[in-house]
């Protein structure tokens, strides 16, 4: 869990340093690791590469290789596509456990926010 926490850290702070490539690189490939050693290699393995995820998978993998090369804006802009494709079916599972949370299940029911949130929160919507 500690990789993929400071994987996730990294990518942000790398953002927020106006995309350094050198933030942006560690935060990737320790992402990467600690997700691998969170749900182990095989399972990783098999989650990125079924038949119906290559897409996703060739969009995150290939914006991770983009901003090793050294174009973080790039790269990080394919990442998050590959990010959304591959995680969509976690999105309705999560906005129904941060409903629940007091002020945050609040602040999703807001009318502005709650359509946007129905919209995420439906899996199939996502394409």
């Amino acid at each position: 869990m500690g990789l993929t926490g400071f994987g996730v850290f990294f990518l942000f702070f790398g953002m927020i340093l106006f995309f350094d490539k050198a933030l942006l690189a560690i935060g990737n490939i320790l992402f990467v690791a600690g997700l691998s050693f969170v749900i182990g290699l095989e399972r990783t393995f098999r989650f990125f590469f079924q038949r119906h995820k290559m897409k996703a998978t060739g969009f995150f993998l290939g914006g991770v290789f983009v901003v090793l090369i050294g174009w973080p804006i790039i790269g990080v802009v394919l990442e998050v596509y590959g990010f959304f494709l591959l995680f969509r079916g976690f999105f309705p599972v999560a906005v129904g456990f941060i409903r629940r949370v007091p002020i945050l299940g609040s602040l999703l029911n807001l009318p502005g926010i709650s359509g946007l949130v129905d919209k995420v929160g439906e899996s199939n919507t996502m394409v």
